[in-house]
């Protein structure tokens, strides 16, 4: 669906927050994105985080070609502080932004994503509306390109507006703050902003957002999301102790939010299917991992899903086993059965009838799981 704004004196100014740090790199592609956007009327403030690179630098000399943009200098707090500095300078120039937008400064947006979303809350008069992202990898055979994952495709079709949470629960996946518009009126009443100097900071503020508010959900992609190979990026440090500390904490902080809002079927889709999603990728370092990280991740998985298991989630058959074997305090299994599953040429094998996982018995003791733990749902066959 494509919008086109009519019958308005002015167009709708969009605020763009660009967090920075360390990433001389890749803004200038990503400035460039923000200049080449159909939607002309915006300002964009680039935070430079303490960066020790030339990031600060690059900054100025791309704003002195634009007077849209502007450089704001801090010293380094992290990308939640980033962005609530951010957003203050833009709001502290009084009431001409109408909406608020974020962009990471190694991601780029094709150039409709603003029209987009503009045009969506203008046709909708929703609070805030979110677009489909692409993943930005290296070509093949390294990588898969550009590309739109099955996840945030199914998250994203329909399109919907004027969706509140309950029309939509599945949308808490989501939780990403850079491919969603937000009015500027509905941010200020709701009070939002970004949890500071902790990782994962999106899922807090996203999920108050879904909870509070009307949103649109747009099939358009407005987003195209660099995933770096070179680790150092924060998703790519998950094996630190202070890494997955910040995770349980950030899960904790968005489930007491929908627990809040009290709505019982929102909360049990957010439990069983939102909030384990990214399981899988710690379970795949459970082989080496120290006894501390070990511990801490049994300790989260008792404490988020000790009362339910994620045997009933919405994770992939394998990891469902997986998650078993860690809430039994099974360790060498689930590390074997992580390394097992890295060394398979295609998907898990299953039982001739389809309907259960064959594991070998060097890998996980026979006849010591009960039969949900190996079950694979009639969808996934």
């Amino acid at each position: 669906m494509r919008w086109r704004l009519r019958g308005r004196r002015r167009e709708p100014l969009v605020g763009v927050v660009v967090p920075a740090y360390g990433v001389e790199q890749w803004l200038p592609e990503a400035l460039a994105s923000l200049t080449h956007q159909e939607h002309t009327a915006w300002r964009a403030v680039v935070v430079d985080d303490g960066s020790p690179d030339r990031t600060g630098e690059i900054a100025e000399e791309l704003a002195r070609g634009d007077d849209r943009i502007r450089v704001l200098h801090t010293d380094n707090g992290g990308l939640g502080a980033a962005r609530n500095r951010g957003v203050a300078a833009l709001l502290a120039d009084g009431p001409t932004v109408d909406h608020l937008g974020f962009l990471d400064s190694d991601d780029v947006l094709p150039p409709r994503a603003l029209a987009d979303l503009v045009g969506s809350l203008e046709a909708s008069g929703s609070d805030f509306a979110v677009g489909s992202v692409l993943r930005w990898e290296a070509p093949p055979p390294q990588g898969a390109g550009l590309h739109e994952p099955p996840w945030v495709r199914r998250l994203h079709t329909p399109p919907r507006t004027g969706a509140r949470i309950a029309d939509h629960p599945e949308v808490l996946g989501d939780v990403f703050a850079w491919n969603k518009l937000f009015r500027r009126s509905f941010w200020e009443a709701a009070d939002l902003s970004w949890p500071e100097r902790i990782r994962y900071e999106d899922q807090p503020t996203t999920t108050r957002a879904y909870l509070a508010g009307t949103f649109d959900v747009l099939a358009e992609p407005v987003y195209h999301w660099r995933i770096r190979s070179d680790g150092s990026s924060i998703t790519q440090q998950r094996s630190s102790v202070e890494d997955l500390v910040d995770r349980w904490e950030t899960k904790r902080m968005a489930l007491a939010s929908v627990r809040t809002h009290g709505d019982p079927r929102v909360t049990e889709v957010f439990v069983d299917r939102v909030l384990p999603g990214d399981l899988w990728r710690y379970f795949e370092l459970v082989p080496g991992c120290s006894d501390a990280w070990w511990r801490l991740l049994r300790d989260g998985v008792l404490e988020l899903w000790g009362g339910r298991s994620l045997v009933h989630s919405g994770l992939p058959p394998v990891h469902r086993l997986c998650g078993y074997l860690v809430e039994r305090d099974r360790r060498e299994e689930a590390a074997a059965l992580m390394t097992w599953v890295a060394t398979l040429p295609g998907p898990v094998p299953r039982s001739p009838d389809g309907e259960r996982l064959a594991v070998p018995a060097d890998v996980v003791r026979p006849g010591t799981l009960p039969d949900e733990a190996l079950a694979v749902r009639p969808h996934e066959r």
